[in-house]
């Protein structure tokens, strides 16, 4: 009995609109799903940079055919108002989340693209960082408008919030004054982060010496900096600080550098032997870029002479190696060939007067 009237009232309409859109949504989610993986697959195939992510993306696709055909099924199937109107309500505020989730994974997509496309290392251009940095935190600025949409959004579905929205409006300036006073802190930390983004002082990978710490970004966020050091260390720096204060940035404009060796040695050092010794050393070694090599002698006491080698590399981490290199087999080849010219102190000795008195006329 139960089933023969199920069956009439699908024949009279009443539930054969809702089971057509379950069954075209079924198909259209196996069908969008499938059309789906195979445009991945022809893009990954028409492109260079085959380990863009694109599966982040799969499943806020299959969420929104979902939610497409839900709300189909929800707007002709046969619900008293009591219950449909909770069930858009909530069907609504899982559309904003899932649009606001969409876009945030489009967005990292768009990101790991730009940033496979212009991978960046030490050696590469200057604009390769400059774009990986601009699009880091553009995504970063971006993920968190789309959540205060979001939220916003959610919000205004529910009709009270709009009633006090009104109200909030109307003592928004003092409200304002009171937040500002309050937020003064983290409203700085967000502008110097937005101003870090446009003017780049620091871009990711960049060589800097923070607190007379060696290392580089390796993160910049709206309110911090990841600074790796050189024994893979991380300092956590607030972004305000690099607006504040003085730092060294060793890549600006260029990764290449120039780096000193200084030598004690006595005055009888044949200089012209330590020069030439000097660019062989650096002439076989792989750290060196070919564009200086240079000694000078920059001081004088009254036991050494200060020696000064001056030697360029492409990069800071080679710098550190070719400057290492350069003093051991400095400090060897004078150690070998020349030991009476190393630092010594010298003493002369005065005869006692009655000592003298004695020698024979």
């Amino acid at each position: 009995m139960i089933i023969s009237e199920l069956f009439r009232d699908i024949m009279l309409g009443t539930y054969l609109v809702p089971l057509l859109i379950i069954l075209f949504s079924v198909l259209f989610y196996f069908v969008a799903n499938s059309a789906f993986r195979k445009v991945i697959a022809r893009i990954r195939v028409s492109i260079k940079e085959s380990a863009v992510p694109f599966e982040l993306l799969v499943w806020p696709f299959r969420l929104f055919t979902a939610l497409i055909g839900l709300g189909a099924f929800l707007h002709y199937f046969p619900l008293s108002t009591d219950l449909k109107d909770p069930f858009r309500h909530i069907l609504l505020i899982v559309s904003i989340i899932e649009f606001a989730w969409l876009l945030m994974r489009l967005i990292m997509v768009v990101e790991q693209f730009m940033l496979q496309h212009y991978s960046t290392t030490v050696r590469e251009s200057e604009e390769s960082r400059k774009i990986t940095t601009h699009v880091s935190l553009a995504r970063k600025i971006l993920n968190v408008l789309i959540v205060l949409v979001a939220v916003s959004g959610v919000l205004m579905t529910f009709d009270t919030v709009r009633q006090v929205g009104l109200s909030i409006l109307a003592s928004a300036g003092i409200a304002g004054v009171i937040i500002g006073f309050a937020a003064q802190k983290s409203l700085s930390t967000l502008i110097a982060g937005i101003q870090i983004a446009i003017t780049q002082p620091i871009r990711i990978d960049d060589v800097v010496v923070v607190e007379k710490e060696w290392g580089r970004i390796e993160e910049i966020s709206l309110t911090y900096v990841v600074v790796q050091l050189w024994d893979q260390r991380r300092m956590i720096v607030p972004i305000s600080w690099f607006i504040d204060r003085p730092f060294e940035n060793w890549t600006r404009t260029s990764s290449e550098l120039l780096g000193t060796v200084f030598i004690y040695t006595d005055y009888a050092i044949p200089l012209d032997q330590i020069r030439r010794e000097l660019e062989r050393i650096v002439a076989v070694s792989p750290y060196w870029d070919g564009r200086v090599v240079k000694m000078h002698v920059t001081n004088t006491t009254d036991k050494s002479v200060e020696i000064r080698a001056l030697i360029s590399a492409a990069n800071s981490s080679d710098l550190w190696e070719i400057r290492c290199v350069v003093r051991e087999q400095l400090i060897e080849f004078i150690r070998k060939n020349y030991p009476g010219d190393l630092p010594k102190v010298r003493m002369e000795m005065d005869q006692p007067a009655s000592a003298a008195a004695d020698e024979p006329a």
